[in-house]
């Protein structure tokens, strides 16, 4: 017969009971049991009321009203008064009917202490009766010692607790013995709400990037053929191309376990953290494959060994780096766990990460073209209430050199605009405001101009649009501004035109266009000023990557000093000599000089368009392309200064 065994009650809430590990410690009974032993004893205890040593001796023995004094441990003193005493004035605090003690003070020295008593006696004449007494506090003696102890036991079960699985904040990862697990956050199907189709604008590299998942999918169509899943996928591009949200659409379409980190968190101060990390990370994706890892920012830990080694303290990111190597592409078996990973330095990683066999497939993320940007702008504007005079393919246009980021941006920014004017729709004005306050920043409407510097600024601003409606190779114009905004105090908005390949032509238009504002200084004011900073810079550099970098210089001929690796600028050493430098600085200065020249003499045949123009631009402060056409004429790309 099977013995019956009753199960263990559940308590009222529905819930099992805890675990022993998860109920109140028993080290806390304990000491709530000492702290209210240590309570009784001192409610128990002597009340008797603390009184100074003067008043003792002046006061009750001067009067002879004590009858008994005991002493406690040699250091206190209970003092007993007569009852006749305690009847009279003298003692209002004490209760006649109280046994005593009734009064108490510390001893300082007992010698001095007996010899008052004995001198008292021999004046007055009254008997006190002397006792000494030894009273032992037996939970403070306890307290004394085993408080430390319990404070140590206690701290060592909070430690053992945190190191059993699934203890601490939130289980792995929460505590200093889990500093060598991974900290990749998992996400399983479904828990990622981007898709391929939130992915707009970059069709070539999601037929790349669904190929990766189609690997995991369906391994058997590419390995009966005798091909080899690819083991690492890098994304290259500028910030904002959508590298992580790329990453992102592929947690969300794979129907594996995708495992996302950054690479700052394989490092740490502990030395071996990292490497620790990164075979935990492989670990676990092996355990779940097929899966795939995503690495952002690998630059953090994949820059090129050997590099400034004199300045590194340890090589710590070195070894997180060969464990991951090794992990990608060593001994050991890596099946059915491709890596991702994205970075923005592409020229900075280690070259035995690049190779074939880790990183099998390197795509790179460039800008979105026209068309691209129109299809982002379809994606983002979704959400928005629009009105009917939105125009994406304009608003395409007008977003040159936009990255995906910039457009949301772009998109975010004509929402709040139109709420700050309470407005039930977004219209292409706030978009048109919108873009004005990402590319030349926040208006500075209390920015405070004088007359005479305002007038510099519209001639300077006139300039440049003046140079550019006349050059064949320049941008088209779109509006000019005085109104300062950001760190200008002007601005010229044009559309340009994305070409591939520039020729000298349309880079010395470019320069001519730039040049505009300082000519038409010096053209109408005989003297130009520091408004010109910022044109200057663009010009230097644009004629230094001809001559240096394009091969545009007859002189230098068919040579370029660009280091497409990055490694000379890390170098101290030019890779010309001094000559050469020479004749570089020669033949930029010659170029810039001409272009100005030619500007010069391009402003001064059409000087009084251009003052008119300036005139307008200090009356309305806002120039726009019809105000342009009606002083300058329809535009023709034919037209040559």
């Amino acid at each position: 017969m099977a013995k019956q065994t009753n199960p263990k009650p559940q308590p009222s809430n529905g819930k099992p009971n805890s675990s022993p590990g998860r109920s109140p410690s028993w080290l806390l009974y304990i000491l709530l049991a000492l702290l209210l032993g240590q309570a009784v004893f001192y409610f128990n205890g002597s009340h008797a009321e603390e009184i100074s040593w003067s008043r003792f001796k002046q006061e009750m023995l001067g009067n002879g009203d004590v009858y008994k004094i005991e002493v406690i441990n040699q250091q206190r003193a209970e003092i007993y008064i007569k009852s006749e005493a305690l009847a009279g004035s003298r003692y209002p605090e004490i209760d006649s009917s109280q046994a005593g003690p009734h009064f108490a003070f510390n001893i300082g020295s007992l010698d001095n202490f007996q010899e008052t008593l004995e001198a008292n006696q021999e004046t007055t004449g009254n008997p006190i009766d002397l006792a000494f007494r030894e009273r032992t506090d037996w939970v403070g003696n306890i307290l004394s010692w085993m408080l430390p102890i319990l404070i140590i036991v206690g701290i060592w079960v909070f430690i053992l607790r945190r190191m059993r699985p699934g203890g601490g904040m939130g289980g792995g990862g929460g505590n200093i013995f889990d500093m060598g697990k991974s900290k990749a956050k998992l996400f399983e199907k479904g828990s990622s709400d981007v898709t391929f189709k939130d992915v707009a604008g970059l069709e070539e590299v999601k037929v790349e990037v669904k190929e990766v998942v189609d690997f995991l999918k369906n391994p058997s169509r590419y390995t009966k053929l005798g091909a080899k899943i690819p083991k690492g996928v890098l994304l290259i591009g500028p910030p904002g191309t959508g590298k992580t949200l790329l990453a992102r659409a592929v947690a969300g379409q794979a129907e594996v376990p995708f495992y996302s980190i950054s690479g700052s968190e394989f490092v740490e101060m502990f030395v071996g953290v990292g490497a620790s990390r990164a075979r935990d990370l492989f670990k676990k994706a092996k355990q779940n494959s097929p899966s795939i890892i995503f690495i952002d920012e690998i630059d953090a830990i994949g820059r090129s060994r050997g590099k400034s080694a004199a300045m590194q303290a340890n090589d710590e990111r070195e070894n997180t780096l060969n464990q991951i190597l090794t992990e990608m592409d060593g001994f050991g078996t890596n099946t059915g766990v491709i890596v991702m990973a994205a970075t923005n330095r592409g020229d900075v990683l280690d070259r035995a990460l690049l190779r074939p066999g880790r990183f099998d497939r390197q795509i790179y993320l460039e800008l979105p073209t026209r068309s691209e940007r129109k299809a982002i702008l379809e994606v983002h504007t979704q959400p928005l209430a629009l009105s009917d005079d939105i125009d994406l393919e304009t608003l395409a246009a007008q977003t040159p050199g936009f990255s995906g980021a910039d457009i949301a941006n772009l998109c975010n920014e004509a929402a709040l605009i139109a709420a700050r004017r309470s407005k039930e729709q977004v219209e292409m004005k706030d978009f048109y405001d919108a873009t004005d306050r990402v590319i030349g920043g926040l208006e500075k409407k209390s920015k405070i101009i004088s007359g005479s510097e305002k007038k510099v600024i519209a001639h300077h601003e006139a300039g440049h649009a003046t140079a550019s409606w006349f050059l064949k190779h320049a941008d088209n114009l779109l509006k000019v501004s005085i109104v300062p905004r950001g760190r200008s105090l002007g601005a010229a908005w044009y559309l340009p035109q994305e070409h591939v390949i520039y020729n000298t032509d349309q880079f010395m238009d470019r320069i001519c266009t730039a040049l505009g504002g300082r000519a038409a200084e010096e053209i109408i004011f005989g003297k130009v000023s520091s408004g010109a900073l910022d044109d200057l810079e663009k010009v230097t550099k644009q004629a230094y990557t001809m001559v240096a970098y394009y091969g545009l210089n007859k002189k230098l001929g068919n040579i370029s000093y660009y280091d497409s690796t990055g490694q000379s600028e890390q170098s101290l050493h030019k890779p010309y000599s001094e000559a050469t430098a020479q004749i570089i600085d020669e033949e930029v200065h010659k170029l810039v000089e001409t272009a100005y020249q030619r500007t010069v003499n391009l402003l001064r045949d059409h000087r009084g368009q251009l003052e008119e123009l300036a005139q307008l631009l200090l009356n309305k402060e806002v120039a726009f392309k019809d105000d342009l056409v009606a002083i300058f004429g329809e535009r023709t790309q034919e037209v040559e200064a």
